[in-house]
């Protein structure tokens, strides 16, 4: 039985403890603190972007960054399976000098050290829960949520959404 997590630092694993399935200890370091950038559902992949930038630009290196969707496939996500196929996609998961852009449902087991939680959906939909809960345990030491705060609220609960600062 898995009553501890080590992966996370506490800052993230405070944040996605009322979603876990069980009540666990959270072992990892200090971190900063989640950052949630409030924005609309329309303007959430251009947001998430922008944090992206701000990431690097802060000297985390892109193959330790991922920015993650809950709704709609990034852009950057579309073009690299369409154009290298689905294994290629994949392949760039272990790219050195790249940041990885996926969607939360084929994210689960996958972790990066600096994550940018692209929640662009206007409401939430059947698996919201599990999307929010995976989305925010795949950071390992800083975690960026973007999105609108009431549809964060309404998939996580009142406890995440308090947890968040929204």
């Amino acid at each position: 039985m898995l009553d501890h997590n080590l992966r996370n630092t506490r800052q993230i694993a405070d944040v996605f403890a009322p979603l876990t399935p069980m009540r666990m200890r959270a072992l990892g370091g200090d971190g900063p603190a989640v950052t949630v950038v409030p924005c609309s559902p329309e303007e959430a992949l251009e947001t998430a972007d922008d944090q992206v930038e701000e990431l690097v630009g802060e000297g985390w290196r892109p193959e330790h960054v991922a920015l993650i969707t809950t709704g709609r496939r990034h852009p950057e996500q579309r073009v690299l399976q369409d154009s290298v196929g689905q294994q290629g996609y994949w392949d760039t998961f272990w790219d050195t000098d790249l940041v990885f852009y996926g969607h939360v449902l084929g994210c689960k087991g996958l972790e990066r050290k600096a994550v940018v939680l692209c929640v662009n959906e206007s409401e939430p939909q059947e698996r919201s829960r599990e999307m929010l809960y995976v989305g925010l345990s795949r950071a390992t030491d800083r975690l960026v949520v973007v999105g609108d705060p009431e549809v964060i609220r309404a998939m996580g609960g009142l406890d995440v959404a308090s947890r968040l600062g929204i």
